[in-house]
């Protein structure tokens, strides 16, 4: 088997989910089966996927949005299956990150030929070397992304695990405006439903810690009627 190569696969259907765990295994892939949206976007967070499977029509957390929150942390390949074959499903799931678009039922050997190429491409990419995980930015914020750790004027500013994955998800995706409910969802692994509260209270408390004025951001700004985004400068 190779072991650095695992498959998220993502159906809510168990025969159609235990014929592709199956197949796939036998074409030598670690398989992690998830049946729910909630359920995979949990496994990926706390798993190591060189490939996700992901059908669209999902309980709790469709397609889209997995493949959304996916896309935030992770370039890997991702394949969406579904049995809708209209073409607005199609652009929107790759205006949203995915890779692929394959329309159900298909066959195990198209499949197959369609994971193995991404795979290939993936390979590739792999032996590129990543820019600097530890960031800069004007007024004395420090960000490591690899260790996990922030520092304002170098001293360590002290952050929950909630807080260290909003500053580390907007710092990601600077001048992008994330609604509370994106936020939530991406967070805390739930759909949003009316929790925004929860996350108006942790962006108040990151603040706080870091020093920054919401009438004058220096790092988090809100956006009215919309959410929050980040508007650091890096340092030259």
């Amino acid at each position: 088997m190779r072991d650095s190569e695992n498959i998220l696969l993502v159906e809510d259907d168990p025969e159609i989910a235990r014929i592709l765990r199956d197949h796939l295994r036998h074409e030598g892939y670690g398989v992690t089966w998830a049946s729910s949206g909630l359920e995979s976007w949990e496994d990926f967070r706390e798993g190591a996927y060189q490939l996700v499977l992901l059908d669209l029509m999902l309980p709790e957390m469709d397609g889209f949005t997995v493949c959304k929150n996916i896309r935030l942390i992770s370039d890997v390949p991702l394949l969406m299956m579904s049995a809708r074959i209209e073409e607005e499903s199609k652009v929107r799931g790759l205006g949203l990150g995915a890779d692929d678009y394959i329309t159900k039922p298909f066959s195990l050997t198209e499949l197959t030929a369609r994971i193995k190429s991404h795979l290939n491409r993936y390979r590739r990419y792999q032996g590129v070397e990543p820019d600097s995980t530890d960031r800069q930015y004007n007024d004395g914020l420090s960000i490591d992304y690899l260790n996990q750790r922030a520092q304002l004027h170098g001293e360590h500013v002290a952050l929950t695990n909630k807080e260290w994955a909003l500053l580390i998800l907007l710092a990601s995706h600077p001048g992008r405006v994330f609604t509370k409910a994106e936020l939530y969802e991406h967070v805390w692994s739930q759909p949003e439903a009316g929790n925004s509260s929860t996350v108006t209270v942790h962006v108040k408390s990151l603040r706080a810690k870091l020093g920054d004025e919401p009438h004058h951001p220096r790092w988090i700004q809100t956006v009215w009627g919309s959410g929050y985004r980040f508007v650091g400068e890096p340092e030259e």
